[in-house]
């Protein structure tokens, strides 16, 4: 398989070195340079933030944070570093809204690498469908095929008919968007009976790529790879010719936490992910995206040496109301905190005869009467409701990353 430049394939120890020398510095410019984090890094000395070890000590930021602080009328919620008048332009997202900015450099959301794993060339021409309406999703391709040598048609995401039309004209050698509306494109283009052979590669995201919707799309003569970005970072990673995981983009580094505690948990096992960007003009350190992923072992087949992961596993439940209360993951983790005899742990919300009822599954090795009357208390203490416990064996809850697990069914 080609790459796009030497960075894929290097050797792991030399891109770990390359973390080690840059973290401290991204830090230290957060700091000086973000008024947010100067807040949230109050204290602490970049230049003893070396390794992944010593970033999972810092704290770990949520969009809602974000979002409050943009409410006060800070602008970007002063996690941007650069004025507006250095910025080329400024999207919304939902919920919030939530303002990101975009800078100037070439190719800021880093998607050329994406678009090369997906088989894109310089010379091609790009029909980009996803949305150029206040997200920034199609400029970020666009920025991409800029400096991969592509041309872009800018088609968004509406009016199937027009779309199919211009391909038929245009003759594109590849499609981005979701795959949902490539989908509705080939229908269209059924239907209209119009010729739109031309398009033999795709790169999707924003939606689910099932194998039989893959297997579906070879069978229509395109080859489709799909991504995985977010507005606030841009590609997190993409999928290569090995289909084997997702590998991590070069200008990141991610981690696959505990969701509500923020500490690493080991390969394979499913948790938040959450990154840590080189970017200067909006760093973010440790972002929780809310997203729940599971990191793969070992190389791609591809050659790609860089971390690789399973891809997007869901959301993590970040809150559930019980009997009008609201109940968070963090308040969990407590709970779980508290009690070391608890190997893993999971929430579960259920109705019996009309009321909310909280059971607290955990993993424990030793389980004693004692024990559970004083996780029972914890409860109480740090959720402010009353929940019942039930111990399970290590091994036996589900490897998925919810704490929070709402099985509740209403008439």
């Amino acid at each position: 398989m080609a790459h796009y430049d030497p960075l894929e394939t290097q050797d792991v120890a030399v891109r770990e070195a390359q973390l080690s020398e840059a973290l401290p510095i991204q830090i230290a410019h957060a700091q000086q340079h973000s008024p947010a984090f100067a807040r949230i890094l109050q204290g602490i000395d970049a230049n003893t933030i070396t390794s992944r070890a010593a970033l999972a000590r810092l704290p770990v930021v949520h969009k809602s944070e974000l979002m409050e602080l943009q409410k006060e009328g800070r602008p970007f919620g002063g996690f941007a570093a650069l004025a507006i008048s250095d910025l080329a332009r400024i999207f919304q997202s939902s919920p919030g809204p939530v303002y990101q900015p975009e800078g100037r450099r070439s190719d800021y959301w880093r998607f050329a690498r994406a678009l090369f794993a997906a088989g894109f060339r310089e010379g091609d021409l790009i029909h980009n469908a996803f949305s150029y309406h206040f997200t920034p999703a199609g400029f970020m391709v666009e920025a991409g095929a800029r400096a991969l040598g592509c041309a872009v048609f800018p088609a968004g995401s509406e009016q199937p008919e027009l779309q199919v039309e211009a391909i038929a004209d245009l003759k594109p050698q590849g499609y981005t968007g979701t795959p949902t509306f490539l989908r509705t494109i080939l229908d269209k283009a059924a239907e209209m009976e119009a010729d739109i052979s031309s398009l033999t590669k795709a790169l999707v995201s924003r939606a689910i790529l099932s194998p039989s919707r893959r297997r579906e799309f070879k069978e229509r003569g395109i080859e489709v790879m799909q991504c995985y970005a977010t507005d606030d970072l841009g590609l997190i990673a993409f999928e290569t010719s090995a289909l084997e995981g997702l590998v991590v983009d070069e200008g990141l580094l991610v981690e696959i936490v505990h969701p509500g505690t923020g500490e690493p948990l080991a390969e394979g096992k499913v948790g938040e992910l959450v990154v840590t960007t080189f970017n200067p003009e909006y760093p973010l350190i440790r972002f929780a995206t809310g997203d729940l992923s599971a990191i793969l072992p070992g190389p791609s087949p591809c050659g790609c040496t860089n971390t690789r992961i399973k891809g997007w596993l869901g959301r993590v439940d970040q809150a559930v109301q019980v009997k009008g209360m609201f109940v968070h993951t963090s308040q969990v983790a407590m709970v779980l905190k508290r009690h070391p005899e608890i190997l893993k742990g999971r929430l579960v919300v259920d109705r019996e005869d009309h009321n909310d009822v909280m059971t607290l599954h955990c993993e424990v090795a030793d389980p004693s009467a004692t024990l559970a009357q004083a996780i029972t208390a914890s409860i109480r203490e740090l959720c402010k409701l009353r929940g019942e416990v039930v111990f399970t064996a290590p091994g036996t809850l589900p490897n998925d990353g919810k704490m929070i697990d709402d099985i509740r069914q209403y008439a």
